[in-house]
């Protein structure tokens, strides 16, 4: 049956692909904007937000049934850090990979560099009638620092429990439930009487999300022919080098996260990759990791066997601040903008050593605080294009390819949760 769903998912994207092809053949007309509607209506109205609408109770019960089930605090104290170190590495090594490839490829200074300069201006117009959500959500970005994002992160993590789980602010749920966790272990007896019903509830979510997921493979076809259909492939030629250099450095990494959970995890590759199929099918299509969450955790509990107490606390953890694809992508994109517009007003930047670093480090800091839902990453780019002075109008360039490079980046964002898991698990020797 799972074998099933997992091929239906799979029809499910390259439908999607296809019907988007023919769908970006009529741009403009409407015809294409009556389509676009119902596909959006489907996909992303219905089905993401049904999935939004799980996720922060699952995130919630999934961390409070992990904690109350290890034998004490020192375990959750092993279990916490281990899952921090693992996933600040895995984060700085997908940083790293991105900016080696993008200084080793140069995809700024592709042949039709001067063209894009020279009309830079007229360009900006017709991305700015095109894009002009995207680009409101990048000018509310453009005055923040390190600090202020590190503020922000403190606000939402110190939060009313209640706001926290309306709002989704995943990492004031994330606290608020070790807390809860950690405070019903400490009291005993007492709070043993509740934890049937906080594991009652948190199977009846789980529920909940098996009957969401019934019609995955016709919604996905509806996310995927949607971002296809909006994007079209004519964007592509332009900004050729610059997806090659994402996608490249995306690939090195996913070879680097199998390896580690080969040599770290004791887990075959071939065998992780067809245990986690599923779920990396629906965060491609949904560029999500939080809506993905129940099926990865299933996918990991069940299929690659790790402890239910390492799944429940390391994954909803991942979806939150552990970001590879997101990171990389980041850096990436920043420094290929420099190279493409460097000596521009706004642009006026040299790309040494400690710019680079500089980029490193508050790609690292971006990606962890970067939400774990579609289009976060541009958001977050804006953090490290203040960091080196790069004006941020100059970020709509890459909009139109940004979807499509999102798939993947969520993918591998996945991953990692799952490598994590999976690591963490063997080191605790769960297994």
């Amino acid at each position: 049956m799972r074998s099933k769903a997992h091929l239906l998912i799979f029809v499910g994207i390259m439908a999607g692909a296809l019907a988007g092809l023919i769908l970006s053949k009529y741009e403009g007309s409407d015809a294409q904007g009556r389509v676009l509607y119902i596909l959006d209506l489907f996909g992303k109205t219905i089905f993401i937000g049904a999935l939004k609408m799980i996720v922060a109770p699952l995130i919630f019960f999934s961390i409070i049934a992990a904690i109350t089930s290890l034998a004490d605090t020192k375990e959750l104290g092993r279990i916490g850090w281990k899952t921090l170190v693992f996933y600040l590495m895995t984060t700085s090594m997908a940083v790293g990979l991105g900016l080696l490839f993008v200084h080793l490829i140069k995809p700024g200074h592709s042949a039709n560099r001067r063209e894009i300069r020279k009309n830079w201006q007229q360009q900006q117009v017709r991305l700015h009638e095109k894009y002009g959500a995207a680009e409101a959500k990048i000018e509310e970005a453009r005055d923040q620092s390190a600090s202020a994002i590190i503020k922000r992160n403190l606000e939402n993590i110190i939060i009313n429990p209640f706001l926290a789980l309306a709002q989704s602010h995943s990492l004031g749920i994330i606290f608020f439930a070790i807390l809860l966790g950690v405070a019903l272990i400490v009291i005993g007896p007492e709070g043993h009487k509740v934890l049937p019903v906080l594991h009652g509830l948190n199977t009846a979510i789980l529920k909940i999300t098996g009957w969401i997921m019934a019609g995955s493979a016709f919604f996905i076809f509806c996310l995927v022919a949607s971002i296809v259909g909006s994007v079209g492939p004519g964007i592509f030629s332009m900004l050729f080098w610059y997806i090659v250099t994402v996608l490249g450095g995306i690939a090195v990494h996913v070879g680097v996260l199998l390896s580690i959970g080969f040599l770290l995890g004791r887990v075959n590759p071939f065998f992780f990759l067809k245990s986690i199929k599923e779920a990396w099918m629906i965060a491609f299509a949904t560029r999500s990791t939080a809506v993905t969450l129940p099926v990865s955790m299933d996918s990991v509990q069940n299929r690659l066997k790790v402890s239910e107490k390492v799944t429940r606390f390391v994954l909803p953890l991942g979806a939150t601040i552990n970001m590879d694809g997101t990171a990389l992508y980041e850096g990436v994109a920043v420094i290929f903008l420099i190279q493409l517009f460097g000596g521009m007003p706004g642009a006026e930047i040299t790309l040494t050593p400690v710019a680079t670093i500089l980029i490193f480090l508050t790609a690292v800091l971006a990606s962890i605080g970067a939400a774990a839902v579609p289009d976060a990453g541009l958001v977050t780019m804006v953090l490290v294009a203040n960091a080196v002075g790069l004006s941020v109008e100059y970020i709509p360039l890459i909009f139109a390819v940004d979807a499509f490079l999102d798939m993947f980046r969520t993918s591998t964002n996945m991953m990692g949760d799952c490598v994590g898991a999976v690591v963490i698990n063997r080191l605790e020797k769960f297994t």
